[in-house]
């Protein structure tokens, strides 16, 4: 199906450019959003007579996401979950996590907004980008802990999960030697065993 797009859609083309795609997706996505007119003559006429009022309210809302991303842009948002000794979630942080994070904390955000190639599992400070516009894109970063001292030190660089298990580790090590030390389970017997 040929379409005109009414705004830049990424991968396809920018704003009056006559595409052709696929049924499916004209009927289901880029038509209901208003992001395409079917491309027929009686369309492309009223399109060339509403371009620039297409362009100039296109322009305005690519102003008013730009705004709203200077806020946004490399802001952090921390996320306290449940998690394993490995650091592996119980659970993932989905786009709608993420953007649940961000509007408690003031942001405006929909979680349609929210671009993750795969649900995040573990712990750690995680970059995710935030599509306010179809031209205007932020990254936050998701702080992703099991406290909020585990937070600051992650937030600070320290690898969580590494510094916990050398801790473990210099922690067995103490207590092997405290055993070689005190002679564990060599206790001296007193009297005659017959």
């Amino acid at each position: 199906m040929k379409v005109i797009l009414l705004e830049r859609v990424e991968r396809l083309g920018a704003l009056g450019d006559v595409v052709n795609v696929k049924d499916g997706f004209a009927r289901n996505f880029l038509l209901p959003r208003s992001k395409a007119l079917r491309a027929t003559s009686a369309n492309l006429k009223v399109f060339d007579a509403q371009r620039a009022e297409i362009e100039t309210r296109n322009a305005k809302a690519r102003a008013g996401a730009e705004k709203a991303g200077e806020n946004l842009d490399g802001a952090t948002y921390v996320m306290i979950r449940q998690a394993g000794e490995s650091g592996q979630l119980y659970g993932s942080v989905t786009g709608r996590d993420v953007a649940d994070a961000v509007n408690a904390e003031g942001g405006k955000i929909e979680r349609s907004m929210v671009v993750l190639d795969k649900p995040i599992k573990t712990l750690g400070v995680h970059p995710v980008k935030v599509k306010l516009h179809s031209e205007v894109s932020v990254t936050v970063n998701i702080n992703i802990a099991r406290s909020s001292d585990e937070a600051e030190r992650q937030a600070r660089g320290e690898n969580v999960i590494a510094s916990q298990f050398e801790e473990d580790a210099a922690f067995a090590a103490e207590a092997a030697a405290d055993l070689l030390e005190g002679g564990a389970g060599q206790h001296e017997v007193e009297g005659d065993y017959a």
